[in-house]
């Protein structure tokens, strides 16, 4: 039996995702990523006004439970539960 991981190509760090620290975005960035996490998650679900959620989703920003995302490879960001 031989061992193959170190044969294997490793993940360019330049390619994963990142936690953006959200004291380096401005209000209108943070508010422009609570506006598009609403729409996206509760705009589809006959939701009659999704961006009444907008406060509950900056809060969370505030608090930790949603952190903002950078993918260098497509080069977008976007809200999510730290890992």
């Amino acid at each position: 039996m031989s061992d193959q991981t170190g044969h294997q190509p490793q993940p360019d760090p330049r390619q994963e995702k990142f936690i953006v620290d959200r004291e380096l975005l401005t209000e209108d960035q943070l508010n422009g990523l609570a506006e598009e996490y609403c729409t996206r998650y509760h705009g589809l679900n006959d939701t009659e006004n999704p961006l009444a959620e907008r406060s509950r989703v900056l809060a969370a920003i505030g608090k930790g439970d949603l952190v903002v995302w950078f993918d260098p490879v497509e080069n977008t960001a976007g809200l999510g539960v730290p890992e």
